[in-house]
């Protein structure tokens, strides 16, 4: 499949305020977020195909059995339906593909990384009545069924297999090198989970310098989240600077070092000076 051709600077334009208000609503809901970021990626993804992939989604919730039981027993009925039935799972070659990162794409596939992966088990759950939520495990996202004291996990990665604590540890052990900890079982809140599916994307954009495209979108959406680092404003600079736009570059470096000249005037210097330097490349 060819990548997708990013959308019109106008359509671009309306994800972006779309995507805003989304994040700053009451309770942001977690599937059209993700789809609007598919919308910054996939100019093919109109207004028509994000409610396709939400009819979808229902279609999948209605072949789920009706409320079939305890946390485990919502579990094995995850994996039967998506893992086995319409084998939804991850390959290593997956983190290689910016569709992976993109829901209408990892749904139309099966295909993705195991944080859309745990979104399309979250939604079709929620959809379905399970007490489902994501759970950001360190360099490893999956979805958790029940409370805390009967919390279920389960990884849409590898088919939906449920995790003993012995299998949890390990992945994290394998990410990180460090200890389990109670506080990495928490449900993850929904704009948690689409700064991570993000943050995912400017990683794979960031590996790729001919893809900077793809790096201004990913930061731009980050910056519409209500709560983000200060240093996504000097991300942004950056990638205007690399892709030609100078002058605007050098304006937001410049923003960007009054804000750091609060706590460290050195640093802030060294920003004024790319910001001098971006200025100067116009001559």
């Amino acid at each position: 499949m060819p990548a997708p051709c990013p959308p019109s600077p106008e359509r671009a334009a309306e994800v972006r305020r779309l995507f805003a208000e989304e994040a700053r609503s009451e309770r942001p809901d977690l599937a059209m977020l993700c789809l609007l970021v598919g919308a910054a990626a996939d100019g093919a993804l109109d207004d028509a195909g994000i409610d396709s992939v939400q009819i979808e989604l229902d279609r999948l919730a209605g072949q789920l059995p009706f409320r079939p039981g305890a946390p485990l027993a919502w579990a094995d009925a995850l994996r039967q339906l998506l893992g086995v039935r319409f084998e939804f799972r991850g390959s290593p070659g997956d983190y290689q593909r910016l569709e992976s990162s993109l829901l209408h794409d990892v749904l139309r596939r099966r295909r993705g990384l195991p944080i859309l992966l745990s979104v399309v088990w979250m939604e079709v759950a929620r959809r379905a009545g399970a007490p489902v939520y994501g759970v950001a495990l360190p360099g490893h996202f999956v979805v958790g069924f029940g409370p805390a004291e009967d919390q279920v996990l389960a990884d849409p990665f590898d088919g939906g297999r449920v995790l003993s604590g012995g299998d949890a540890e390990l992945l994290v052990a394998g990410a990180t090198g460090a200890a389990l900890h109670p506080s990495m079982l928490v449900p993850a809140a929904p704009l948690e989970v689409v700064s991570r599916v993000l943050n995912n994307i400017r990683a794979w954009a960031a590996a790729r310098p001919e893809r900077s495209d793809v790096a201004l979108w990913g930061v731009e959406l980050a910056l519409l989240l209500p709560s983000h680092p200060a240093r996504l404003r000097y991300e942004r600079a950056q990638l205007l600077v690399q892709r030609g736009d100078y002058l605007t570059g050098a304006a937001e470096l410049e923003a960007y070092a009054e804000v750091v000249a609060v706590v460290d005037e050195a640093a802030a210097d060294r920003v004024r000076g790319q910001a001098q330097s971006a200025r100067a490349m116009l001559n």
